[in-house]
């Protein structure tokens, strides 16, 4: 089985800006782990959404499974209490 490529959406950087680097390190932990098996223990479908999420601390990491182009977009990165909002 092939890895999957991980692209991130533009407005991913700014939303790491606002995190602790020591967090931040670890989400992209979680993240780069995605590239071998994006459907891990942990993942959630979202509702409504052909999205995802995991979780990393209080963090929440919402991203989308493309099967047929072998990639995972990483579309938004926050804490817990606000990830959802305006999605």
């Amino acid at each position: 089985m092939a890895n999957y490529e991980i692209r991130f959406k533009k407005s991913v950087a700014k939303d790491l800006r606002a995190i602790p680097k020591r967090d931040v390190r670890k989400i992209l932990e979680r993240i780069d782990a995605l590239a071998v098996n994006p459907r891990s223990e942990g993942c959630i479908k979202l509702s409504g959404q052909d999205r995802y999420r995991i979780r990393q601390g209080v963090y929440r990491i919402i991203y989308e499974i493309k099967d047929a182009d072998i990639v995972v977009v990483v579309v938004k990165v926050g804490h817990r209490s606000r990830v959802y909002k305006g999605n």
